[in-house]
């Protein structure tokens, strides 16, 4: 099967690993590798043969009530889904690629213990899972290219949205429910000036440069 294989539409993209005997599909993506402050999530979707949700694409390509309806949409339609979620402590403690994998994980198990049947195949966003007994393909921009992981893009994002809002109610001197724990100027502004809260990624470089001058003060 070649990797790059690559279609405008992402349900014919799909359609392809279906005709290759890989009958059910199941896309992983996640949500939260970049940011300073909070879990990284992950989703895993799988879609049902002959079903279109229009509008499923990069997550990160579509505006935030957009998003918010195709989450819904997925709910709907889709076979099942599995979420995974590694908190911030964890990553500080093996590194933010193996928590994203330890996610992934966490999101398939999560899939298989919620339907009797298992994927045949599992195609993840640039990545694979170690010790997985189920057949894998890493696909470079797989959420462009592909549905179901599109789809999974969409619920991680959403997922992991809600978890950010919901900590700004209890840390809400760091504007959570606006960057959602990137590193954006006003958010590096707000660790300068009341220093890093629980959920914040201390071993990360960007918190590191703010943490290490007030543990020297």
């Amino acid at each position: 099967m070649n990797k790059e294989l690559t279609s405008i539409d992402p349900y014919e993209y799909d359609e392809s690993i279906r005709k290759n005997g890989f009958g059910i599909i199941a896309g992983i993506d996640e949500a939260g590798r970049g940011p300073v402050a909070g879990p990284v999530v992950a989703a895993a979707v799988i879609l049902p043969c002959g079903v279109r949700i229009e509008g499923i694409r990069d997550s990160k390509k579509i505006p935030e009530k957009e998003r918010e309806i195709l989450f819904y949409e997925i709910l709907l339609n889709a076979l099942c889904i599995g979420i995974g979620i590694v908190d911030a402590n964890v990553i500080d403690r093996i590194n933010i690629l193996r928590a994203t994998r330890q996610a992934m994980y966490a999101a398939l198990v999560d899939l298989t213990n919620n339907m009797s049947i298992r994927p045949d195949i599992i195609l993840i966003d640039a990545l694979t899972i170690p010790s997985m007994d189920v057949k894998q393909m890493s696909i470079i921009k797989g959420d462009a290219k592909s549905a179901s992981i599109a789809a999974a893009s969409i619920i991680a994002k959403v997922v992991r949205d809600g978890i950010m809002k919901s900590y700004h109610s209890i840390y809400p001197q760091y504007g959570f429910d606006k960057h959602k724990g990137y590193a954006t100027k006003a958010h590096l502004d707000k660790i300068n000036k009341y220093g890093p809260c629980p959920i914040h990624r201390k071993s990360f470089q960007k918190v590191m440069d703010l943490v290490l001058p007030l543990e020297q003060s």
